[in-house]
């Protein structure tokens, strides 16, 4: 959890993440970022909804606009490559203790989804992207990523993780030339992590 606050933005309209996409990508966001975050924050009343304070939520929000912008510029390469992987952080699951049947394999290392929960999103996810043949890694930590996506020479990953950790993963990505979409969490923390399967499988 890089980031020093925590934020759930998972009551925020959906159409919200729409819109910041577009309007990040059409407005020039290097040159009038802080005035468009202002902007969207007063719009969808962020501040109110999320309980941030604005210093936060303008963080919060800058990450977001940047993680969608380089989705966009990414998202045509991320098309054209064929072995693709998708990274899941194990604190989206609906248990963190014995209910949760996923196995955690030393070797890879990632926690194998054992399908106990129809309602946990992990399951969901893991379910969708293994039909559209993906390899699916659920992640405790994101040391072990360079490990995973060298073992089978991936070209494409989708990763869901916060804005931060997303910043600190591009270059790493970029370096390795693996064409990368990310998918922000709404919610942070330690556990209970949420993010939308909506988006995700719109994104595969």
């Amino acid at each position: 959890m890089p980031y020093k606050f925590t934020f759930d933005l998972s009551k925020v309209p959906k159409f919200f993440f729409t819109e910041l996409a577009t309007t990040s990508y059409q407005t020039g966001m290097h040159t009038t970022v802080l005035k468009t975050s202002m902007h969207m924050i007063e719009k969808f009343k962020i501040e109110e909804v999320t309980g941030l304070n604005i210093n936060d939520a303008i963080v919060l929000l800058n990450d977001l606009m940047n993680l969608q912008a380089e989705n966009i510029i990414e998202r045509n390469k991320f098309l054209e490559s064929k072995k693709r992987a998708l990274l899941l952080p194990h604190c989206s699951r609906k248990h963190l203790d014995s209910r949760c049947k996923a196995v955690f394999d030393t070797n890879i290392p990632s926690y194998v989804c054992s399908h106990c929960s129809d309602d946990c999103i992990v399951n969901q996810a893991d379910t969708i992207a293994k039909e559209k043949n993906y390899d699916v890694f659920i992640l405790s930590g994101g040391s072990c990523i360079p490990k995973i996506l060298n073992s089978a020479k991936y070209e494409g990953a989708i990763g869901v993780a916060c804005g931060e950790e997303v910043k600190m993963l591009r270059p790493l990505l970029n370096n390795m030339d693996i064409a990368a979409q990310a998918i922000p969490l709404l919610k942070n923390g330690c556990a209970n992590t949420v993010f939308s399967i909506e988006t995700l499988t719109k994104t595969l």
